[in-house]
């Protein structure tokens, strides 16, 4: 069995996170109180005419990176599959063990809830202490890392699901 990589899945999962981006930091959502919790205004953020073509680029960019380590998280079979492809393990049993399991399994936990399962310990076990331990030395408040942490706890899960699920 070889790694299940599906590009089409990989860029509609980073896709994703700009919409939810757009209403998550919405002013009628989060966006006035995160905008509070960095000191910032809307005046602040649009000085200089900021260019949107490059930071929706590079969201885009993270977003797919982001997404290629998901698929590794939330798709267990390739660990699995790599594990047994190993060249100190070519033995005849290994081979009977990849030939009758691993393919047998390969379509196994490749649901929407799995994946999102899965991208909600990301973004609690990754994402919130790489935003909380940059926060504390910035000196941002709590709100500001639930407010930061809440937006990839959304759109990790969305994307794992995504991932997960499309075959």
């Amino acid at each position: 069995m070889e790694m299940s990589l599906n590009p089409i899945a990989l860029l509609v999962a980073a896709l994703v996170s700009l919409p939810i981006g757009f209403v998550w930091y919405n002013p009628k959502v989060f966006g006035n109180a995160w905008m509070k919790a960095i000191g910032k205004t809307q005046e602040d953020l649009n000085k200089n005419s900021p260019n949107m073509i490059l930071i929706f680029g590079l969201s885009l960019l993270f977003a797919f990176m982001i997404a290629m380590m998901l698929n590794v998280v939330v798709i267990h079979q390739n660990g699995l599959a790599s594990v047994f492809q190993s060249p100190d393990l070519k033995g005849k049993s290994v081979q009977i063990l990849i030939d009758g399991n691993v393919s047998d399994i390969s379509n196994y936990f490749r649901t929407f809830g799995h994946g999102a399962f899965h991208g909600v310990l990301v973004s609690i076990f990754l994402a919130l202490p790489i935003i909380a331990q940059s926060a504390v030395y910035e000196r941002k408040s709590f709100k500001y890392i639930a407010i930061s942490v809440g937006y990839w706890v959304v759109t990790l899960a969305i994307m794992g699901g995504i991932i997960c699920m499309w075959k």
